[in-house]
């Protein structure tokens, strides 16, 4: 080390009343100062803390705690959900590619960035390892960075590089990255899988993020030849196509033969395989989700979901009614620019129903609901029960189109809701 370690309780010590403070993204989420931060609450009013996606605990959230943090959420996880659906914390909606420019124009000037880093190089250089995302930005422009130096942080290859000079404070720690296990998918996600096999062809770009679905996709898709990947993300499914050589890369323009993405999120298994591979760029989000950059890249083959799709094409992807539920991410980056790429296809992929048996496919979305992708935007939308090609088709149209693979006991119901609610579509 050239740098002093401190106790994490030093190094928070910087935070004062007011401050804005960044957190590392996903699993990157730095624990030790989160926890050593949220112990100062009796001391620290009117904190404002700004973050993605994070995993693991968000103890600053906690009821008794409103007084001293407040969140400000650029995408509404699991651990802060409860607290912006209350209102005790915030959503600023924004397109994941345009993130980073909210702290590179000063629009959220950042007093405190805490990450967490792999031990220097020989040359003093730290990554930031599994999320890269917005996450630089923040590191460049804040005005203190506190990090946490991590053995178990792989070293990621890309833009993600830090020198020690640029870390104020570091604290040594010894502590395993939050794991996501890969969960059986069922028999409708296969079906979905299927259908979206059927749409990538031979050579093509995929993104795709992580869950059941994708994993789903990337299972069916064991036969097909050269495909690449360029991603905002991207979990342990992909990791068997590469070894397979399904996945090579070949005929990228953008990056060739290499798997680009922003943040990484999964098991040891897969941190330790893009550890220190070059065949893994960790590219910043502002780049990764350019549309201008994703577009050049032939038959980009773009996978999303969403929680529910209205009649007309519309797609909620980032609340239920006005319950903010995620965020706007970065699907319409995506949807964009595989619509513009040659040969490309957006495709937005969803179970028929809610584990409740409730239609997703609706005449009209719920009042308060978000359109997170236009109409216009939408190309391919596929469930268990097949693929509704929609471009080019009028609102009549491709409402018959989207109720041909809604479930069948809600078929007859949204044909008549059709009829009484033309003004939606």
């Amino acid at each position: 080390m050239f740098k002093q370690p401190v106790s994490s309780a030093e190094a928070v010590k910087c935070i004062q009343s007011g401050n804005r403070v960044f957190i590392h993204s996903v699993a990157a989420a730095p624990q030790q100062l989160i926890q050593a931060m949220t112990n100062r609450a009796s001391e620290l009013k009117d904190v404002e803390i700004v973050h993605l996606h994070t995993e693991g605990e968000a103890p600053y959230c906690k009821p008794e705690y409103a007084s001293s943090f407040r969140v400000n959420a650029l995408f509404v996880g699991a651990n802060v959900r409860q607290t912006v659906q209350e209102g005790r914390g915030d959503y600023l909606p924004v397109f994941l590619s345009e993130a980073p420019l909210l702290f590179r124009r000063g629009l959220l000037p950042v007093d405190v960035a805490l990450i967490q880093v792999s031990p220097p190089d020989s040359h003093g250089y730290c990554s930031l390892g599994v999320s890269v995302d917005t996450s630089l930005a923040a590191v460049q422009c804040a005005r203190i960075v506190v990090a946490q130096v991590n053995p178990n942080m792989p070293r990621t290859l890309g833009d993600g590089m830090i020198h020690l000079n640029d870390i104020d404070t570091i604290v040594e720690v010894n502590d395993p990255l939050h794991e996501v296990h890969p969960r059986p998918f069922g028999e409708v996600e296969k079906q979905i899988g299927l259908h979206v096999a059927s749409l990538v062809e031979n050579g093509a770009t995929l993104q795709m993020g992580i869950g059941a679905i994708p994993d789903a996709v990337l299972a069916a898709l064991t036969h097909h030849k050269d495909l690449g990947i360029h991603t905002e993300m991207f979990s342990d499914g992909l990791i068997p196509l590469i070894a397979s050589g399904v996945v090579n890369g070949s005929q990228k323009r953008k990056h060739p033969g290499k798997v680009v993405s922003s943040f990484i999120m999964g098991t040891r298994k897969l941190y330790d395989f893009v550890h220190d591979n070059p065949s893994v760029a960790m590219l910043d989000v502002a780049y990764v989700n350019d549309t201008a950059v994703i577009r050049t890249n032939p038959k980009v083959t773009a996978i999303n979901s969403a929680i529910e799709i209205d009649l007309s094409g519309q797609v909620c992807a980032d609340s239920i009614g006005s319950k903010m539920y995620s965020g706007v991410g970065g699907q319409m980056d995506f949807i964009r620019g595989a619509a513009l790429s040659e040969s490309g296809k957006p495709i937005i992929a969803l179970p028929s129903t809610t584990k409740h048996g409730v239609s997703r496919i609706v005449s009209c979305l719920k009042p308060g609901a978000g359109v997170v992708t236009t109409r216009a935007h939408v190309h391919y939308v596929v469930t268990e029960y097949g693929v509704a090609h929609v471009y080019g088709k009028n609102l009549r149209q491709r409402a018959k189109a989207l109720i041909e693979i809604a479930h069948p006991d809600h078929r007859e119901i949204l044909e008549r809701e059709l009829l009484e609610t033309a003004d939606c579509v």
